[in-house]
């Protein structure tokens, strides 16, 4: 294996960890910041959390994430999209086979029920 290609797995670990201190550190000056602007709050927060992804993309768990994020956008433009007419009709379709089915439970139930009255005798 050349050299260039070969990890360590405790620097990975280290730099995991890092990053979850880091977003921890994050957290934890959002809430010690209480009395500041809201919006310093949440820039300190999405600060802390940018700094934390960048220290965590440089781990090998981190790089592989990334080419899985590429994967996964380059999967969903291959795609084929339904047109918003398939969809209405489709969305139709589910609505009243839902209402269908629904009254016929209802009415399965309201017969059992029935039934169960007659022969215990409670109705007649």
């Amino acid at each position: 294996m050349p050299l260039a290609l070969q990890t360590n797995p405790m620097a990975d670990k280290i730099k995991l960890g890092v990053a979850a201190f880091i977003v921890l550190a994050a957290i934890a000056g959002f809430y010690y910041l209480s009395t500041s602007p809201l919006v310093a709050r949440i820039g300190v927060l999405l600060a802390g959390t940018a700094v934390a992804a960048a220290v965590a993309w440089t781990s090998e768990p981190g790089k592989r994430f990334v080419v899985y994020c590429q994967d996964a956008i380059a999967e969903t433009k291959k795609v084929h999209w339904p047109s918003r007419k398939d969809t209405i009709q489709t969305t139709a379709a589910v609505v009243a086979f839902v209402v269908v089915m629904a009254l016929f439970l209802w009415i399965v139930d309201a017969s059992l029920v029935w039934l169960v009255k007659v022969l215990v005798g409670r109705e007649g």
